[in-house]
Order: C-alpha cells, then structure tokens, then sequence
C-alpha cells in the first residue's frame, strides 16, 4: 500500500482544508489503521498537534474484507449502534460522572459512509476521541473498574435496541462448536510441523471440547437471551480519559450484532484480569487475576445489573472460562492455516498467543471457587 493510495483515501473525507499528517495508529489485528491530520488554508505551515482550532484529526481505515465479507452491511450496524446511542446519551445526559461517546461515522464528499479506491480496498473514516489512551494490558483494579464500567455502560445504553435491526455480519463469530469444527477439518488437511508445543496444545483443545456448547446449549433452551453486544471487547477497545483515567469510550464497533452478553463479559474479563496481556512473550507466567475481576466486574454491574437475569449471572464463570479457550483456539487455528486471519510478526505469533489463552484458561480453572464467590458476593 503506497502513500498516495492513503492519500488518496483521506482525502475523500476532507470536506474543508488539506492533509497535513498521515501516521499508522492502534496495534490492530485486522485492519491497516491510520490517523490522518487535517489542516486548514492559512498563512504559515500549520502543526498537526490537534491543539490549535485550524487542526482536527480523523481515523482512517482500510477494512481487511478477507474477514469482513459484507462491508457495507458493517458500517450499517455501526451507524444504527452509534445513532441509537447517541440519541440515548442526548435525551437522558448524566448529570454528573465523566463524558462517555462512541466514534462517529464520517462521511465521504458525496456522502456515503465508505469509499472503495479503483484497486478495489473498502475505507471508512471515523471521528478521533481526543485526551484519551488505550492500554493493552491491566495491571491495578482502577483501570479494571474503568473497563467494567465502559462494558457496562456500553451494554446499558444499548440494551432497548431491538437486536433484529442488526445483521449478523460474522456468523458463527463466537460460536465455540463452529470454531471448533472448522479446527478439525484444518488439522485434517495436515501440513503443521510438530512440535512440543504444538502436541501440548492439541491435547489441550482436545481434553476441553465436552463443554465447548455451554452457553450455545444454554441459548437454544432458553436459559439465555440474545441481546445487542460489541463483539470484540478486549482491554484495549476501552479509551481512558487521559488526565483523569476515567473510561470515556468503547471502540472498533466493526463486530456489533446480536448475540450473548455473555461473550462480551467473558472476552473483556479474559483480556482484563491478564497482567501480562495476550501478547506476552512470557506465557508460563501468564494468570488470571481475581482482584482485577472483581474490581471490573463490580463497575460491569453498576451500570448493567437492571437487565441482568439470575439465569445471566449462572453463566458468568462458564464466559470468563470459555472465551478464554475460544480464543486460544481461534490463534491455534489460524497458525495452522498459516495466520490468514489475525495480523502475525512471525511465524510462530498465532502459536505464541494460543498458548497465553491457554494458559490463562488453566488459571480461571484452578480458581473457579474463587471466581464463583466473587459473582456471588457481587450480584
């Protein structure tokens, strides 16, 4: 991808002034991610520092269409979720407590909300949520409570949009059973090298597939509902507040749909509660943090415990435990298939990453009383 093909990208979005700056942003795995800086016409050379009234800035995206086959039906979810919030926050603002937004969609010159490039590539743009960072890893209960609070948030505000007027743009996106039946005819088609490591997670994914239906059971008798969800919550789609700490979004709304809280809780719990974060090189050291779950649980439930059922909160623990492994799985997969989907610096990255989940799945398990007690002693 050449400069001017970015070049050419922002500027579809630049209804005032010109490009100043294009730099890659974000550690996505998905998508090639740039923050592009725009100035005004005046005397000078204006600073791209996004503190003088002549800058602002915008997030640029090209969407990895390999993943996401329906793009515009993507950026449709994306523009229901973010208006339906919107209008929420408008009508009932808070009247104390830290601002709280979603990004904004932007639109092109002629006013669609992507624009294809004559090599085919589908971009987007989005609005820039300034004064605030991201963190890929957590390590102290306040940037855990920050992150329960931002779910939670999110889920509240989200929880009277009917989930039929979203599509399903990733079937079987969760889905542990699809997941692992797509794990099977990739190992049946052969080609990994062994290894130690390589048995060690295949007996690992091969003790543990008995409960891999456990919330899917539990949707199709009833036990749980299927709601509006994020879809891909992890520790570091939650912007803090720069100066105060304070969660003031939750990004990269690409995978919004409908389906069960549950996987979001369990994807924000796994990410949150691992000190190390899943890109850790340490694995044998990775753990699952009780302290930091119950910090962002707490928060979690402050904002979404109205909706909440007692049949949700049976399932609690099964979430923290089963994303954990899915995702392992998902890594493992992709590393066999030769890393087609997830972002990989080497070879042996999706390798890398399927043994944290694992080992951060063994730790949720060697302290599921403790973990059971903490959704006790805070539903």
């Amino acid at each position: 991808m050449s400069l001017n093909q970015i070049a050419a990208a922002a500027g579809q979005f630049v209804t005032k002034g010109r490009v100043l700056d294009m730099q890659e942003y974000g550690s996505g795995n998905v998508h090639d991610t740039f923050l592009v800086t725009v100035g005004r016409a005046t005397k000078g050379h204006a600073h791209p520092t996004g503190d003088s009234p002549e800058v602002s800035r915008f997030i640029l995206q090209r969407l990895n269409t390999r993943v996401f086959r329906q793009p515009e039906t993507v950026m449709a979810n994306m523009r229901t979720v973010t208006e339906h919030v919107r209008q929420r926050l408008e009508s009932h603002p808070p009247s104390i407590g830290p601002r709280f937004e979603l990004p904004r969609v932007l639109l092109t010159r002629e006013g669609g909300d992507h624009w294809i490039d004559p090599g085919g590539s589908f971009w987007r743009a989005l609005s820039f949520i300034g004064a605030a960072r991201t963190f890929d890893a957590i390590q102290d209960p306040g940037r855990a409570r920050e992150v329960g609070y931002a779910l939670g948030r999110f889920h509240h505000l989200v929880s009277d949009l009917p989930p039929d007027r979203l599509a399903d743009t990733l079937p079987g996106f969760h889905h542990t059973p699809v997941y692992l039946r797509h794990y099977d005819e990739v190992r049946a088609a052969g080609g990994h090298r062994p290894s130690a490591a390589v048995d060690y997670v295949i007996k690992f994914i091969s003790s543990r597939r008995t409960w891999a239906a456990v919330l899917e059971d539990a949707k199709a008798q009833g036990h749980l509902r299927v709601r509006v969800i994020h879809g891909d919550p992890k520790v570091n789609n939650v912007m803090l507040d720069a100066a105060t700490g304070q969660a003031v979004s939750i990004i990269d709304l690409d995978t919004v749909k409908p389906g069960l809280v549950h996987y979001d809780l369990g994807d924000c719990l796994r990410s949150a509660c691992n000190p190390l974060g899943e890109e850790t090189e340490n694995w044998e050291g990775v753990r699952f943090d009780p302290d930091l779950c119950r910090a962002m649980l707490r928060d979690y439930l402050s904002q979404a415990r109205g909706f909440l059922t007692g049949s949700d909160y049976h399932y609690f623990y099964d979430a923290i435990r089963l994303i954990a492994f899915e995702l392992g799985l998902r890594f493992f997969t992709d590393y066999l298939e030769g890393n087609v989907y997830f972002k990989a610096r080497h070879p042996e990255h999706n390798l890398a990453r399927a043994l944290v989940q694992f080992k951060l799945t063994e730790s949720i398990e060697s302290q599921a009383e403790s973990i059971h007690s903490i959704i006790g002693d805070l539903r």
